[in-house]
Parts: structure tokens; sequence; C-alpha cells
């Protein structure tokens, strides 16, 4: 993906529903549930993290580098960033890569992801290790809306933060380490949507 990044992201109760109902509008599956594992990278400087950019290199079916911008608040609290993005054929290859460059990994999160495509957006299912979240990318804010409100997501309660953001807000509380999100991290930790400043949209 080359270009601009734009999506809202939603905390729901129930995402077994949400799947139901994007099955009922005929929405379809292009990449199954998988496990996807994150690295966050940086210079020793934290010089990325100054300037909100993020060089992220991801694992799941195959392995991705990706670049993103600063973010843009759009109307009604939609995100839009510069993105790149691209596959790369040996993730343990590009890990030396970016540290034999001085990059240093910095964060270490992990999900499970399912994603639809319908009305030209793609809907990614998440489950984190602290909730389940619904994002829609496009595009189009109207479209993006207009999904979210067929998938009887409360537009009003669009989460304005990324996932690492959101589990920074519980850190010091349950004395956890910043840079790793992790399932087995959080195993006996019980994160409630109030910790994290956040509504269920379902």
């Amino acid at each position: 993906m080359n270009g601009h990044e734009t999506e809202v992201k939603f905390f729901v109760r129930d995402l077994k529903r949400v799947e139901l109902r994007l099955r009922e509008l005929k929405a379809q599956l292009i990449q199954p549930r998988v496990h996807e594992i994150n690295l966050r990278y940086d210079n020793p400087n934290g010089d990325l993290r100054k300037d909100l950019k993020v060089l992220r290199l991801r694992k799941d079916t195959e392995a991705k580098f990706t670049f993103k911008g600063p973010s843009q608040q759009r109307e009604g609290g939609v995100l839009s960033r510069r993105e790149v993005e691209f596959t790369v054929s040996d993730f343990e290859g590009a890990k030396q890569f970016l540290e034999l460059l001085g990059y240093v990994p910095v964060v270490f999160y992990e999900k499970f992801r399912a994603t639809y495509e319908f009305k030209h957006v793609h809907i990614m299912l998440d489950e984190l290790p602290y909730g389940t979240f619904v994002e829609i990318e496009g595009e189009d804010v109207n479209t993006l809306r207009q999904v979210a409100d067929l998938l009887g997501l409360n537009w009003n309660v669009i989460v304005k933060a990324g996932y690492h953001a959101l589990f920074e807000r519980v850190v010091g509380k349950y004395k956890l380490k910043s840079g790793n999100l992790s399932f087995k991290a959080l195993e006996n930790v019980h994160i409630a949507p109030e910790d994290l400043s956040i509504v269920p949209a379902d």
C-alpha cells in the first residue's frame, strides 16, 4: 500500500456479532483470522516517535515493512496519515537489516486479525490482549460512516488512539512493560474499558 491510510477504530464487546453482520451483508473475507506480530523500530534517540512517525515490521501470513507519517484528524475524529507498505521475503533478514542500520526494536505487540472487504473498504476484526476492536479503512469518510452504521457501530465513540497508545494508558497502573503488548504478558491481568478510557460501540 502506498498513499494515505484513512481509518476509524471501534471497541466492541461482541466481535462475533459484527462478523455475522458482515456475512449477512455478503462482505468478502479476504484474510481469514491469523496471528499477527508487530515490531516497531526507532533509533536510539527515539526520533521517529518524537516526530509521530512509525517504522514497523509485521509478520502474519507474510512479512511487511510499513512506514506511517504523523496522523491528521479529519472530520468526526477520523484519522488519516501517509503510509508506505511493502512485502519482504525474509522476516528475520528484515530484522537484521533494520538493526544493522542502527534501528532498535522498541515495541512488540500482537493480535489476531480477520479482514473483510465491503463497499471498497476493508473491515478488520481485531483481538488484542486487552479487548476486541473493529477497524474500518478506506478513502472516503462518508463510506466509512455508512459501513459503521450498517454494522451497528456507534460513530460517536470512535477510538482516537492507536493500540499501543491505548496500552500505555494502563502500563503504570498494572506495572506492565510498555514495549511488550503480548498475550502472555497480560494473561493474568484484567483490563477494563474504563482503564483504557474507551466505550463499547456495539
